[in-house]
């Protein structure tokens, strides 16, 4: 496959603030990609760079081997892109199908109309040309949107948090939708989002910002399983550290018990060093002749995610079904299923990415 999407070495300043720091990433044809991080990282300002909305102060964009920034800086009517705004941006004085065929002005009347009909069944909206935005939902809006952007067939389609302003339910549900559209039409798109279900939900590759930084570009299933560093996996998922000891070349020991690899460990036996454990680690069985103190507990409808307090004093999440029902300060029997041994340095912290310096 062909890289559509390649971003080398991009940096990015406002005056002295180090916006976007050395970010180098690809897309390939027909793949969707997602930037993910907290606010302030960086990845709608990186977003705006490969738009063109910003300029760049060294690193290069090619959009389908063209270069697009760096050797030369062509212009956001010039890149071929179509996008989609946080706030749909949509015309409120034309109809669905005046919006949808703004941009498409250089066809022919009939071949206009046969595209805008075209979308309009694409997004499932069919029939519903004729009507002004006010009178449709926010999901409903947010499909005119991407007809709208899709209408003038781009190479690359951006979309910038677009779907902040729906309800949850609603973003998982369109999120599904929207990748299902651009999958069905080969579109190669890049995303950016806050919300790690969105961006597992859509993309094929995920980048994690921090500070400016792409942490690690890689599939939703990597990024969550085999995170690169601790500011990844703090990040993505639930979870927390406890002190680990190798204890030979697949095997290392912690609170939890002795834990086996599947692949051959790259610290030295006696190394100390952080496991990650995440909540569906750790399996509540009362039979079990291990167990552990509730701290606290939120109740999540079909699940129960438990803090609970290890014999040793450590700390592990454990997701529970919600019929097991146990209160604070009670004893329950647990299990370790840690199938992905994820390990960093003894001195590793999840908050290592929380204070990015200015």
């Amino acid at each position: 496959m062909t890289a559509l999407l390649e971003v080398n070495n991009i940096d990015k300043f406002y005056g002295q603030f180090h916006a976007v720091k050395n970010v180098t990433f690809s897309l390939e044809e027909g793949e969707i990609g997602c930037l993910l991080g907290p606010s302030g990282c960086g990845k709608t300002t990186l977003l705006r760079t490969i738009a063109g909305f910003e300029d760049t102060a060294a690193g290069s964009i090619a959009i389908a081997n063209q270069i697009v920034a760096g050797q030369k800086n062509v212009p956001p009517e010039k890149r071929n892109i179509g996008m989609v705004f946080q706030d749909y941006a949509l015309f409120p004085h034309l109809t669905v199908g005046e919006n949808i065929g703004f941009g498409i002005e250089n066809l022919s009347v009939d071949e206009k109309n046969k595209r805008i009909e075209d979308l309009l069944k694409t997004v499932e909206l069919d029939g519903e040309g004729g009507k002004y935005p006010h009178e449709l939902s926010g999901g409903q809006q947010q499909r005119v949107a991407l007809a709208r952007a899709l209408a003038p067939e781009p190479k690359l389609l951006l979309m910038d948090e677009p779907f902040s302003n729906l309800d949850v339910a609603l973003r998982e549900t369109l999120s599904t939708e929207i990748r299902e559209i651009l999958k069905s039409r080969s579109i190669t798109a890049l995303m950016v989002t806050h919300n790690q279900n969105e961006a597992f939900a859509m993309a094929d590759k995920v980048g994690v910002l921090s500070c400016g930084s792409m942490q690690q570009w890689d599939t939703p299933h990597s990024i969550y399983h085999h995170p690169n560093n601790p500011v990844v996996a703090g990040f993505v998922g639930e979870g927390v550290f406890i002190d680990a000891d190798i204890t030979g070349d697949y095997t290392v020991k912690c609170a939890l018990g002795e834990l086996q690899s599947d692949i051959k460990l790259e610290l030295e036996s006696g190394a100390r060093t952080k496991l990650l454990i995440r909540p569906e680690d750790v399996i509540h069985d009362d039979d079990s002749p291990y167990g552990a103190e509730i701290i606290s507990k939120t109740f999540r409808g079909p699940n129960i995610l438990y803090k609970l307090k290890l014999d040793n004093g450590e700390q592990v999440l454990s997701l529970v079904p919600s019929h097991h029902q146990h209160a604070v300060g009670q004893h329950i029997g647990i299990y370790q299923e840690v199938e992905d041994l994820v390990l960093f340095p003894a001195d590793s912290s999840m908050n290592d990415g929380e204070h990015c310096p200015v």
